[in-house]
């Protein structure tokens, strides 16, 4: 059955989306909305000093915030930089390249924090997919994110652009399949994941030597038993100062590519079967089980026996929160798995950031 798509087609009350997608949206909720690009004066201040008033130019974001339990997704839906055409991966380094100021925009102080991710929706190149999604947190792009993805399904369900059933998201890393349910539930089917190294040690300056595996299930994850300190949420400032230092020491070991450290320990609710930490490339902790961390861990315990295809494995976060997840193979020889999560966004959010020009943080600390 073909997937229902967003129907990225121009109709009337229409906004363009960042990079070159197409977003209808009420027209009670364009009131105020511009054209991308389009400069805005805002005449809500008063007729006084009217002549700097107008040479004001103003530029508005709208986004939708939500939260997958608890950590927050913020889609932007229009205002966000033209990216032109081009695979996502492409479109992805252009991001990076030429636009850099408005994710430092959109997730930074004094609009954001450390612990939003983005998620800039574009045109897809493969027609065959409801969007395209680059995810960003606050210091770059990610490949690929999986609590982002359950964000942007409920955001897309919220503004009437999603039904429920299946649909395909294209992101820089490749496709994901999202089935969105009747009682809010979303399942992300991900990115092919599998073990790269197992067991590798790493000496820690200040914890001694690490032992654990690297995954990729999105993006990269050095992946650890961790017993040293207690996965509470009382202790995330001392678990963030560990992971931090086990990230560093590994890149500078000879893995520089993974960016995210994930220490496993016990089960705290009666029904999981592990507990996670997630520390992620800004320094900042998954308030979430992890979507791509999960998928990481799924193709560790494929590759170990540990875990059968198909057998659920229930992923709990810092928080308490939990992701259902399993796998099937995609190819025993390479250890290749393909993962399914399940986890719920709730969307708390609609909002329209302004960019004055004359504000010194326009574009965001950094």
């Amino acid at each position: 059955m073909r997937e229902q798509g967003l129907q990225l087609r121009r109709e009337p009350g229409e906004r363009r989306l960042g990079g070159r997608g197409l977003l209808r949206v009420s027209r009670d909720r364009e009131e105020n909305s511009q054209e991308e690009g389009e400069p805005h004066i805002d005449k809500s201040i008063g007729h006084e000093n009217s002549a700097a008033i107008e040479s004001a130019v103003m530029q508005r974001v709208k986004v939708v915030d939500s939260h997958t339990g608890g950590e927050p997704t913020r889609v932007v839906v229009s205002g966000g930089p033209d990216l032109g055409p081009g695979t996502l991966a492409e479109r992805r380094r252009r991001f990076e390249r030429e636009f850099d100021r408005y994710r430092s925009a959109i997730i930074n102080e004094p609009r954001g924090s450390e612990v939003i991710v983005g998620a800039l929706l574009v045109e897809p190149q493969d027609r065959s997919c409801a969007a395209g999604v680059i995810f960003f947190n606050n210091v770059g792009t990610i490949g690929m994110c999986g609590h982002g993805s359950i964000g942007l399904a409920a955001t897309l369900a919220h503004l009437g652009r999603m039904q429920p059933g299946e649909h395909r998201f294209e992101t820089p890393v490749g496709i994901v399949a999202v089935t969105l349910r009747d009682n809010g539930e979303v399942t992300v089917a991900n990115v092919p994941s599998w073990r790269s190294h197992k067991a590798v040690p790493v000496d820690v300056p200040g914890i001694g030597q690490v032992t654990g595996d690297i995954a990729w299930g999105g993006n990269w994850f050095y992946l650890v038993d961790w017993n040293r300190t207690a996965l509470t949420l009382q202790n995330t400032e001392t678990l963030s100062e560990e992971a931090w230092k086990i990230r560093k020491a590994l890149n500078a070991q000879g893995h520089p590519d993974v960016d995210h450290v994930e220490l496993v320990g016990a089960p705290v609710a009666a029904g999981s079967s592990a507990r996670n930490f997630v520390l992620c490339p800004g320094k900042a902790y998954d308030r979430s089980p992890c979507g791509t961390g999960t998928s990481a861990k799924l193709a560790c315990l494929a590759a170990d026996g540990k875990l059968a295809e198909g057998a659920p494995w229930v992923q709990e976060s810092i928080l308490g929160s939990t992701f259902s997840a399993s796998y099937h193979w995609l190819d025993r020889a390479s250890g290749k798995v393909a993962p399914l999560i399940t986890g719920r966004a709730y969307v708390n959010a609609e909002s329209t950031l302004l960019i004055d020009e004359r504000d010194p943080f326009a574009w965001g600390i950094r």
